[in-house]
């Protein structure tokens, strides 16, 4: 029995270690100067080509006199969505003048809106041309998040691959 306790507390030690180690971690990447470049730089090409496809979605309903739910919960997702991204762009550019990313709650909502109601809105758009092909986007949408996700995990929180590109450094003259 004392064995098993034994077994059990230092299992939960290695644990607790673990997660102490992966927290630290996540700290130390979320201060790296050269991380936070690169999320700038990421979420620029996100919130630029999420407001372009909105902006290439909704043309064609700009014209139309009445449209269809699928048509309008497209329209309405996009005129939420094009004002924020368009919002965060500025933002980013402010944040890499900076060199420092926002760490505003506000600014994290509205990340979030931006990119959920687009995402509603390029659904809605392939559900209004064809429903399977919008049940296929939705579907694939979420495996693609998944892919990003997993990839930025594995990339980002790995400190032997991250200390191989951490600026240097310039020697003095």
């Amino acid at each position: 029995m004392d064995e098993d306790k034994d077994f059990l507390a230092e299992q939960a030690h290695l644990t607790e270690t673990d997660a102490e180690r992966i927290r630290q971690e996540v700290e130390d990447a979320a201060s790296d100067p050269a991380a936070q470049v690169e999320w700038i730089r990421q979420s620029n090409l996100i919130y630029g080509g999420l407001a372009a496809a909105g902006l290439v979605v909704v043309q064609p309903f700009l014209t139309e006199t009445s449209l269809g739910p699928s048509a309008m919960v497209c329209v309405i997702a996009f005129a939420v969505s094009i004002p924020l991204l368009a919002a965060l762009l500025v933002l980013n550019r402010q944040e890499e003048f900076r060199h420092r990313a926002s760490k505003s709650p506000f600014v994290g909502v509205a990340k979030a809106v931006a990119q959920g109601s687009a995402f509603v809105g390029i659904t809605a758009a392939f559900w209004h041309i064809s429903m399977v092909a919008g049940i296929v986007f939705l579907a694939v949408g979420f495996v693609a998040v998944g892919v990003h996700s997993s990839g930025y995990v594995r990339l980002e929180y790995d400190s032997k691959f991250r200390s191989r590109f951490r600026p240097r450094k310039a020697p003095e003259a």
